[in-house]
Order: C-alpha cells, then sequence, then structure tokens
C-alpha cells in the first residue's frame, strides 16, 4: 500500500512583520532605559568644594540616619562589608568606594565603616555630598 503526501504551499504572512519589528524595538528601548542602581533615600550633606568622580568602578556604602548600612542598596552588616570590600580590593583595587551618608546621620556609624577600610588599607574612598 502506498501512501501519497500532498505538499502544500506554507506562506508567512509578512503584513504584520513590520508590526512586530515596530514592538521589538519599543520593547527593547524600554528595557534599556530602566536604571538597576539600587539607592537609599537620604538628605545630602552640604560642602564648600566638590570633586566630580568618574561613574565607572564605583562601589557604594549607603548609611542613613538610623545608622543602617546597605552595600549598593542592599541591607549589609559591618562584617559583609569588610568581606566584601576586602574581596573587591584583591580582584579590582582600582575601584573607588563612595560613603553616601546621611546629613543626620551620627559620625559614630560612619566612623565604624571608616575603621574597617582603614584596616584594609582601602585607600580609594570618596564622601559623596551635595554641592553647595
Amino acid at each position: 500500500m502506498k501512501l501519497r503526501r500532498d505538499r502544500k504551499k506554507f506562506i508567512v504572512p509578512l503584513n504584520s512583520m513590520s508590526d512586530v519589528a515596530f514592538l521589538l524595538l519599543i520593547f527593547i528601548m524600554l528595557v534599556a532605559l530602566i536604571n538597576y542602581r539600587r539607592e537609599v533615600k537620604i538628605e545630602y550633606p552640604e560642602a564648600e568644594t566638590a570633586k566630580k568622580t568618574s561613574a565607572e568602578k564605583n562601589a557604594e556604602i549607603w548609611i542613613d540616619r538610623s545608622g543602617a548600612i546597605y552595600l549598593d542598596g542592599l541591607p549589609c552588616t559591618l562584617t559583609t562589608i569588610e568581606n566584601t570590600v576586602g574581596d573587591l580590593y584583591r580582584n579590582a583595587p582600582d575601584t573607588r568606594l563612595h560613603i553616601i551618608a546621611d546629613r543626620d546621620t551620627p559620625f559614630s556609624n560612619v566612623h565604624k565603616v571608616l575603621e574597617i577600610l582603614q584596616l584594609l588599607q582601602y585607600r580609594v574612598v570618596s564622601f559623596v555630598v551635595k554641592d553647595a
């Protein structure tokens, strides 16, 4: 018994291809605009003079007014900062650490972080302030 196979032509409709391409373009543009940087809401202290640094190779340590510490926007402890900054220093010693503290943060909270950086001998540190 011999079976016959009919070959039917398969046609791709090209009418909607431009619509699909346009929607894909919009999707890519929206995804590219998403800001993945996590920020902690603080009130920046003011400074008379400020120096701008490059946005590349930065790590941020945030300290809010209650003394909570965040590393790149994620809550952490002093031990976590010590371990992470130690690894960061071994892997990329030219990475700049930005310390961003709220205006009303007691200096003792900032000093705890600075003691850790001093023990690790981390020398590329900046304090982020609001330009007056």
